[in-house]
């Protein structure tokens, strides 16, 4: 992402050679789900730089596509230089395209809210600040709306996390993001930001969620 090559240059290198630990936090399942269905289901999830999100979703059993993009705004800012901006209340998001039989609505979030990113941080995820690197849930459906909402006050109840949870309930189309930006981590295993930040994630979710992970 060009946005992160302005990381100063040492910060940047930093991870190449060593990456970040990182862990899947460990929260209870969801209380509330959808019934499985059949044909495929989209979710619309954003959390920080959607590089790493894709990365994990990608291998999730049941998850047949992933597409990078942007959610919130609207059409004619929906690219990465003026979503750079952070002025087009766009996030960078995640439509994750999966098989309900196959995977759950709920499942997804749980992926979602303990390792694909931090839902406790606020207009961004380490090392990226700003809006369009919010947590936010851009439901599908009235019904994953519901399951949203329920689950995120069951996480808030249970207080598996030192801070409240940031994540918002949001509406707006989900705009994929230019060719460049589709499969980034596969394309590029030795990016400086993905070694660094990415690596690390998709090891933990490994390691979490060894059932779910192929």
């Amino acid at each position: 992402m060009l946005k992160h090559l302005h990381l100063p240059l040492a910060i940047a290198l930093a991870g190449c050679g060593q990456a970040a630990a990182e862990r899947a936090v460990p929260i209870p399942r969801a209380m509330q789900d959808l019934p499985p269905s059949p044909g495929l289901q989209r979710a619309v999830l954003a959390g920080g730089c959607f590089w790493g999100m894709e990365a994990v979703f990608e291998r999730v059993k049941g998850v047949r596509d992933v597409t990078a993009g942007y959610a919130g705004g609207t059409a004619n800012t929906a690219n990465y230089s003026e979503v750079s901006t952070e002025r087009t209340r766009h996030a960078e998001a995640v439509r994750v395209t999966y098989d309900p039989r196959m995977v759950s609505y709920a499942t997804l979030l749980r992926v979602y809210f303990s390792v694909a990113h931090d839902p406790t941080q606020v207009n961004g995820q380490a090392p990226d600040v700003g809006p369009s690197y919010r947590s936010a849930i851009f439901p599908q459906t009235p019904q994953q709306a519901t399951v949203a909402r329920t689950y995120v006050a069951q996480i808030e109840r249970a207080s598996v996390f030192p801070r409240p949870i940031a994540t918002k309930i949001e509406s707006g189309r989900f705009y994929p993001a230019e060719d460049y930006h589709q499969n980034f981590f596969n394309r590029n295993p030795a990016h400086p930001y993905i070694v660094r930040w990415d690596k690390p994630k998709v090891a933990a979710f490994k390691k979490g969620f060894p059932a779910l992970a192929r």
